[in-house]
């Protein structure tokens, strides 16, 4: 029989181990690691508005450690009205190749940018970048109407190489009006390309009764609005739940806000928009006190970001 010292040794060898008799269960296979809960959709790195305190990628690491969150998509801003300091794609590939297991870059190029040959020119320019590892395209936020000509361009582009694209609409950035026929025109024209969606205009465009796209009501929510509809019609548009917009969305009426994340389980995605430290973010306490059925969480918590980004 080994002895104790023996059994502890770090120099026990493998052919010793398989004659233990009674310890076998104490070197089995370690579990796997639980997967974290989250998969955040929306965060951005760096500095984003003047005033703000710049949020680094360790920062963002240890902020993700505390909230259970395994990935964060990393989303650039690249267009003038989109944020006070421009969000380059190049610093969220870089983060990402530095922690390939937790961060998931996107690109973005503002549409009036001056490139050479039209779609074309985007394309060579989004799978420059998807070939070093970017997954999607966004945060899509500029000052034009959602289906201008060089909008459109832009998701011809994303089209194509074959990535989603996450959105922000709201009274002056991805210009629409209420039921939203700019962006139903946007993704009838694109069927192939999943679009994700956020920002007020389009959260607030839960309720059938939406007037403005620039505002984060109160109240009830009306049965029949533009998000429920576009979801029913067509299968490429999704819904990213993150920033003040995405909770309000919710917790405004929230007997219809779960009744809407069990509906459309297979269409949204959890995010924050956390974007500097300490940051108040109500997405996690909203819902964990929504008792939503396991299998949904699951979904709406990860699963979804999983299959729309092809992780893993």
């Amino acid at each position: 029989m080994l002895t104790r010292r023996q059994f502890t040794s770090a120099a026990l060898s493998t052919t010793a181990l398989s004659g233990l008799r009674g310890f076998s269960g104490l070197y089995a296979a370690e579990p796997k690691k639980r997967a974290s809960k989250y998969i955040d959709m929306h965060t951005h790195i760096g500095t984003t508005w003047n005033g703000n305190k710049e949020l680094t990628p360790k920062g963002l690491l240890e902020w993700m450690d505390d909230h259970d969150v395994e990935k964060s998509v990393l989303l650039p801003l690249t267009s003038p009205e989109s944020s006070s300091f421009l969000l380059l794609t190049e610093p969220a590939l870089k983060a990402a190749k530095q922690h390939p297991d937790r961060f998931i870059p996107f690109c973005s190029i503002d549409p009036r940018t001056s490139v050479r040959g039209g779609v074309k020119g985007f394309i060579s320019i989004i799978q420059h970048w998807v070939d070093q590892g970017a997954r999607g395209f966004g945060e899509h936020k500029v000052g034009l109407n959602f289906d201008d000509p060089l909008m459109m361009q832009i998701y011809a582009a994303c089209q194509e190489v074959g990535i989603p694209l996450l959105f922000h609409i709201d009274a002056l950035r991805g210009k629409d009006t209420p039921g939203l026929p700019r962006l139903e025109h946007a993704i009838k024209a694109h069927p192939k390309l999943n679009f994700i969606g956020h920002g007020p205009g389009w959260w607030a465009s839960i309720s059938g009764d939406c007037k403005s796209l620039g505002s984060y009501p109160k109240g009830p929510v009306t049965a029949g609005g533009a998000i429920d509809r576009l979801m029913e019609r067509y299968p490429n548009i999704y819904g990213d739940l993150s920033a003040g917009s995405g909770a309000n969305s919710i917790s405004r009426d929230k007997a219809f806000g779960r009744e809407f994340l069990v509906r459309r389980q297979d269409r949204l995605m959890f995010g924050t928009d956390y974007l500097q430290p300490g940051q108040a973010v109500p997405q996690f306490e909203l819902f964990d006190n929504l008792d939503l059925p396991a299998a949904v969480q699951k979904k709406v918590f990860r699963k979804n970001a999983e299959r729309v980004l092809k992780l893993g």
